[in-house]
């Protein structure tokens, strides 16, 4: 029998109550291409915190019965690093016009169950829940096309993001480190940024 799919979102301290849970469960996906993440849980525990600190924040979690399966992260692109909010400053729009839908994880026993595009519609929800934002956006991870641990057969999202209404807009670009599961140490990896105009916006510009 199919599992019954659940979707919440949790805001501020209630993250708390699962928040373990979905650091165990981004250390294990992201270790997937092309992240290929070698994750720990002290740090996925801290990095966890800055969305129980900011109130604006969300993480939209995926439950089949009962058990966490997926879960997605946003926030105010003001609240992130100060790396993330660097391209869009240099480029003309201001970080507390965007709203970040930061991550997306989600095991493979689930994917095409439409927990991807609920994902997106949750945290769009969310931003309109709490401003008139300009824009939302991620990023993505940009890996060499002939990566040694590429997966045969393995195909980008992008027509996935197209889908949703998201555009790369390659001028954006942000630096983020972090351990391969394949190498000593961290290192420096270039992340691409994704941008979709909120079209409820009485202030919609094209950047």
């Amino acid at each position: 029998m199919p599992a019954s799919l659940t979707v919440k979102r949790f805001t501020g301290t209630a993250l708390n109550d699962i928040l373990d849970t979905v650091a165990g469960l981004r250390i294990e996906v992201f270790r997937d291409y092309p992240y290929l993440y070698d994750g720990t849980m002290e740090y996925e525990r801290q990095y966890l915190q800055t969305y129980v600190r900011c109130p604006q924040a969300v993480v939209v979690v995926a439950f089949a019965d009962g058990e966490v399966v997926g879960a997605a992260t946003g926030i105010p692109l003001q609240f992130e690093e100060a790396s993330f909010q660097k391209p869009f400053v240099e480029h003309g729009v201001e970080p507390a016009d965007v709203f970040y839908c930061a991550e997306s994880v989600l095991r493979h026993d689930y994917r095409g169950r439409g927990l991807g595009v609920q994902f997106f519609a949750e945290r769009e929800a969310h931003a309109r829940s709490l401003q008139d934002f300009r824009y939302f956006a991620f990023c993505a991870v940009a890996r060499p096309a002939h990566h040694a641990l590429r997966p045969v057969g393995y195909e980008a999202l992008d027509r996935f993001w197209h889908k949703r209404g998201y555009s790369k807009h390659p001028h954006l670009q942000a630096s983020y480190s972090w351990k391969d599961i394949d190498q000593q140490h961290e290192t420096s990896k270039q992340l691409e940024f994704w941008l979709k105009s909120n079209r409820t916006s009485t202030s919609n510009q094209s950047s």
